[in-house]
């Protein structure tokens, strides 16, 4: 008797001709499937967030930034330059929307530059 390790999936009838085939699901699903069940999508699009700051902001910037992370929905980003964190808090609002669209999703509400 076969066991599904994932509950949100529901067995593919099978085929008499080959029992196997009605098993298989591409990766793609069952990896969705797999970050549904186990309500991951909001840490994921968190790492993203984090993992993207150097590609969307550019090399410059990243070299001057100390620290970054996300707490509920808001981006904290540490900076070492105080004229460079002048120039981003009066953009923090355009930064917020190139995030949002490097994720795919509204992850991010507020910017905040410390």
């Amino acid at each position: 008797m076969r066991v599904s390790l994932l509950p949100c999936f529901v067995k593919k009838p099978s085929s008499p001709i080959n029992s196997r085939q009605g098993d298989i699901i591409p990766l793609k699903e069952g990896l969705e499937a797999l970050v549904r069940a186990y309500r991951l999508r909001g840490k994921l699009n968190e790492v993203t967030v984090v993992s993207s700051w150097e590609r969307v902001m550019g090399k410059a910037v990243a070299l001057k930034t100390q620290e970054v992370y996300v707490n509920q929905g808001r981006l904290f980003v540490r900076l070492t330059s105080a004229p460079l964190k002048h120039e981003l808090v009066m953009a923090k609002t355009r930064v917020a929307e190139l995030i949002n669209a490097e994720v795919g999703e509204m992850v991010i509400k507020e910017v905040i530059f410390l």
